[in-house]
């Protein structure tokens, strides 16, 4: 498989600076700073949002496939992940990934449409690379 790419640049003090993030060689490019970062400022990503933006597209694919694979034939699966910063060993970490799925799936259960999510939350690329945060929860439901 290719490896992919990820860029950033960044000029001036951690605080007063400024940076850009470029997504794969002529994706998703936008700014990033401190305050868009840390305190919530608008016109700006940051780095936990790109986690949570791959992992939700990670993770729906792993859904999808799962579904097909069991003979479940969705007709939409919908993720947001939440990437929650908190300290550790006094140090800010990623800590707690919040995963949110709804699906429109004709014909299964709410327990089995459980138990495969739970499986593409185990086993989706990006799940098993963020295995060291500390908790990753799942919510998912069928919708109409």
């Amino acid at each position: 498989m290719a490896a992919r790419i990820g860029k950033a640049q960044w000029q001036g003090t951690l605080k007063e600076g400024v940076g850009r993030v470029t997504v794969g060689e002529n994706g998703l490019s936008g700014p990033y700073s401190f305050s868009s970062r840390f305190e919530g400022e608008e016109g700006g990503t940051n780095p936990e949002e790109l986690i949570a933006a791959a992992h939700a597209a990670c993770f729906t694919m792993a859904l999808n496939n799962e579904l097909f694979q069991h003979d479940h034939a969705p007709v939409s699966v919908e993720t947001t992940v939440s990437a929650s910063i908190r300290q550790i060993d006094g140090l800010p970490t990623v800590a707690l990934l919040e995963i949110a799925t709804e699906a429109v799936i004709p014909d299964i259960d709410e327990a089995h449409f459980v138990e495969h999510a739970e499986n593409a939350k185990n086993n989706c690329i990006i799940s098993r690379a963020l295995a060291g945060v500390p908790e990753m929860t799942l919510s998912a439901k069928l919708v109409s």
